[in-house]
């Protein structure tokens, strides 16, 4: 079902707040961070988002991690993010279960190997990975132990071991292969059974994925280019799905879908700052 009509051009990281219990979603090139009640806009690109309290969010823009006071609209720079190259700008991001903030960036025009994936962690900013074209699929082990990313033209998501602290301790490994099939990994969400769901660019679904790696089944939904997916509502089991409208025609595309499902989802983690 549609769960918000509003048109976005690049839908993109949707958050649902575990205390607020409310979803937050952005449109990239409109620079614009949504929620059911209203809208924030920026001056830049904005992509992904953590919560810091019920009244904070954490925000990745293209120059820069924020901090966003949502009563107020206020919104100032927390650390700075590749500010010196104007080639790129931040995509997929997402809080891990110790509370760093994992953001990826890409060129704005998806230039190649110009994007990198960085976590921070209590107010260091450190760079985990280099030469990504899309950073997309980032998402936690409930336990901790383990990332998940992708950069989404080489049809692979890759997992991580992770230590106590979050910080990999690793070298990536391949976790599930796409590369004979038509299916373009972009977002991710790890539900609480460890389940991957990962929205597929261009075919309109959220595939799910155990722990292993095998595929479980699929949601579709009614827009072709499937962004990124996110467990909210009440019980965690509503799995939310923004996708995006640019370079194509029809009324649902870009719009924000949701599915109710028999799986149970993860609170989002806390940023610790």
């Amino acid at each position: 079902m549609i769960f918000d009509a509003t048109q976005c051009q690049l839908g993109e990281g949707p958050l649902w707040h575990p205390i607020r219990k409310e979803l937050f979603w952005f449109d990239i090139l409109g620079k614009r961070l949504y929620s059911k009640a209203r809208h924030w806009d920026f001056d830049g690109y904005v992509s992904a988002a953590g919560w810091i309290d019920d009244t904070t969010l954490l925000i990745a823009s293209e120059n820069a991690i924020r901090h966003l006071d949502l009563t107020t609209g206020n919104h100032g720079v927390v650390v700075p993010l590749e500010a010196d190259n104007p080639v790129t700008r931040s995509n997929d991001g997402r809080a891990d279960p110790q509370g760093g903030f994992w953001i990826g960036t890409m060129g704005i025009n998806a230039e190649p190997n110009a994007g990198a994936i960085y976590r921070f962690y209590k107010g260091e900013l450190r760079r985990l990975c280099s030469d990504i074209t899309i950073s997309n699929a980032i998402c936690f082990a409930p336990d901790g132990k383990m990332a998940y990313f992708t950069d989404t033209p080489t049809h692979m998501i890759m997992r991580v071991a992770l230590d106590a602290d979050g910080w990999p301790c690793a070298e990536p490994a391949l976790h599930i292969d796409l590369r004979d099939t038509s299916f373009r990994p972009d977002g991710a969400v790890v539900d609480k059974s460890g389940n991957l769901w990962n929205a597929q660019w261009g075919v309109g679904r959220v595939a799910g994925y155990a722990p292993d790696g095998t595929f479980i089944e699929s949601f579709g939904f009614g827009a072709e280019q499937t962004s990124c997916p996110a467990f909210g509502g009440d019980d965690l089991t509503t799995l939310y799905c923004t996708t995006a409208a640019v370079g194509l025609k029809g009324d649902d595309q870009g719009k924000t879908f949701a599915a109710q499902t028999r799986y149970t989802g993860q609170a989002e983690h806390r940023v610790i700052l």
